[in-house]
């Protein structure tokens, strides 16, 4: 359905819902339907919920990226209050924290501009498994990116305006999950 046809249908269901409070009948939450709700992990923080909360789009879509059974673990918003990419952190089991989650992850692009050069790696926390990456110029995002084993392991975002420019909007590295 595109955007066109679903403008007539919201229409028509707010002039239902109207009407069903003109005759003192609730009526369901429309706009509650239009917003995605992510599949957050118990154990990610109050700052990655406030970010799916405040980002349900993205932080939803990049769980439909990765694949059935991920859920947000971490949500950080590079480099800094600017905002201009997201990091998304997905793990699947009952113990995302452990080092034998299987992990994947995602760079937003929250430019507006259009495309930027983007890399995301994950790496493992068993050396033997290593490191997965993907770059590349992107307008959405970078990844997904897997590790069998990537709880307890390292993620990467990088971001540029091209890739041959030495300057970088976003140069992170931090730890996949919690582990201490």
């Amino acid at each position: 359905m595109s955007i066109h046809s679903r403008v007539p249908v919201r229409t028509a269901l707010a002039a239902a819902a109207a009407g069903l409070g003109i005759l003192g009948m609730a009526a369901p939450q429309v706009a509650a339907a239009d917003r995605p709700v992510p599949s957050i992990s118990v154990k990610a923080d109050k700052n990655t919920k406030a970010i799916a909360a405040a980002q349900p789009t993205a932080a939803a879509a990049g769980a439909t990226v990765c694949g059935t059974g991920y859920k947000l673990y971490k949500a950080v918003i590079l480099p800094d209050e600017s905002r201009k990419g997201t990091l998304f952190v997905y793990v699947k089991g009952s113990n995302p924290a452990s080092n034998d989650a299987p992990t994947c992850a995602i760079l937003d692009n929250n430019m507006s501009g259009g495309a930027k050069w983007m890399k995301i790696k994950l790496c493992s926390n068993y050396t033997a498994e290593g490191c997965a990456s993907d770059a590349g110029t992107y307008s959405e995002y970078a990844g997904p990116v897997y590790r069998d084993h990537g709880g307890c392991g390292t993620v990467t975002s990088l971001m540029k305006t091209s890739s041959s420019s030495s300057t970088y909007l976003i140069n992170n590295v931090q730890d996949s999950t919690n582990c201490n």
